[in-house]
């Protein structure tokens, strides 16, 4: 059992609550309060009935719960019962305002631990069956957001494989920005919405028709793959290498978007 001041942040994964972890799952189980994200699946509470269910959501950059509020109930439960969970959608270090919650507790001399988790864009590459990087044609893989406060998208090309997070809203725009960057038009572009839950959808594009995603996946959470983890399998690309030459795959089975 922890010791009392004790907060545990868990990944609860992207979608479904069985891709939580195995230790996320125990941690969780010994909680008497719970501090949970919007997108956590509310199959989880099964997990910890006996715990105090405290909606702290948010959604992109607007937000029904404050920071400086999570940051303050944080402190004020951990100084009051045992075990403190904030569960956070996807794995808390990746866009997850982690560490403004980490500075809060160290200020109030609290002690915490981190449970890591799936986050989206491995989750939306395990759904389309698109490993991230590929054997000499996909080295690096980045990890953006599409969606800033003030509005801002700044593409670039820093990965052969770029996954983009919050990105429902962005398309169009995150399409001409990519062709600003210096992506070609022809870049193969994956668009998936809702990864890692039954309802996910998924859908093939290019860079120069990226906004033709709107439709299919507007209000919906959405992650972008572009790149060399965004191609269909079997699909040959040149090598990053020109001495090295890419291995052929069988191809992949086309996810349905409908």
């Amino acid at each position: 059992m922890a010791a009392p001041g004790h907060v545990v942040f868990i990944g609860a994964g992207p979608g479904a609550a069985d891709l939580i972890t195995v230790r996320g799952a125990r941690r969780l189980a010994q909680a008497d309060v719970v501090l949970f994200d919007a997108l956590t699946d509310p199959a989880l509470r099964e997990l910890a009935p006996q715990a105090q269910w405290i909606a702290v959501g948010k959604r992109g950059y607007c937000d029904s719960t404050g920071q400086a509020s999570i940051n303050a109930m944080l402190v004020h439960w951990a100084q009051r019962v045992t075990n403190v969970v904030r569960l956070k959608g996807g794995d808390p270090s990746v866009f997850g305002r982690l560490e403004e919650e980490l500075l809060a507790l160290a200020a109030a001399g609290l002690g915490c631990e981190v449970v890591p988790g799936v986050t989206a864009g491995l989750a939306a590459a395990a759904d389309t069956q698109r490993p991230l990087t590929r054997r000499g044609t996909g080295r690096s893989v980045s990890l953006s957001t599409a969606m800033t406060r003030s509005g801002d998208l700044q593409a670039g090309q820093r990965a052969d494989t770029e996954v983009f997070y919050m990105a429902g809203r962005q398309l169009a725009a995150l399409g001409r920005s990519l062709r600003a960057a210096g992506w070609p038009g022809e870049t193969a572009v994956c668009v998936v919405s809702r990864a890692g839950w039954p309802d996910r959808l998924s859908s093939d594009h290019s860079v120069a028709e990226l906004g033709a995603a709107a439709v299919l996946h507007a209000g919906r959470p959405t992650v972008v793959t572009v790149g060399a983890g965004a191609r269909a399998l079997g699909h040959r690309a040149r090598p990053a290498n020109p001495a090295q030459t890419p291995v052929s795959a069988p191809a992949e089975r086309t996810l349905s978007a409908s």
